[in-house]
């Protein structure tokens, strides 16, 4: 006795499952992945101000002007 023979509609049929079960997980992680993806750009954004800023001050130039 030989296996039974795969099918197209067979496969077919396993790839929609598989993707709906996907679409499922998908849907419910997209809240999650949407808040951490917000709260590293705040992040980043907050970074990049308080470096350049540091960087500007190291890098001003001050000049004392005296009256003789």
């Amino acid at each position: 006795m030989s296996p039974p023979r795969v099918n197209r509609a067979d496969i077919e049929a396993k790839l929609r499952e598989i993707r709906g079960e996907v679409d499922t997980t998908a849907t419910a992680a997209k809240p999650t992945g949407i808040a951490i993806a917000v709260v590293a750009g705040v992040a980043l954004l907050g970074a990049a101000y308080l470096l350049g800023r540091r960087k500007g001050k190291k890098r001003s130039t001050v000049v004392e002007i005296r009256r003789v």
